[in-house]
């Protein structure tokens, strides 16, 4: 069960867009979900309720070499230190 723990939270990102090449004062953070089609959406899905990311700014659901698993994918830039 995810708990967020809100001294860990990251500065606000710039958008939920991706793009190759991040902003010059901000670094790019990949967010990936491995598992069931069921867990991963529901953690897609609790992110979302927590208001960290869209649902929608979430890569389709890709299968993995592993039979019944999923990978998606959420890029995101937050503020350098």
């Amino acid at each position: 069960e995810f708990v967020p723990n809100p001294s860990d939270a990251l500065k606000a990102p710039v958008s939920g867009k991706t793009s190759d090449t991040a902003p010059h004062n901000r670094e790019k953070l990949r967010h990936i979900l491995i598992g069931t089609p069921k867990v991963v959406r529901s953690a897609i899905h609790l992110l979302h309720v927590l208001g960290y990311a869209e649902a929608t700014a979430w890569s389709p659901l890709q299968p993995t070499a592993n039979p019944g698993e999923v990978i998606s994918i959420l890029v995101r830039y937050v503020l350098r230190d």
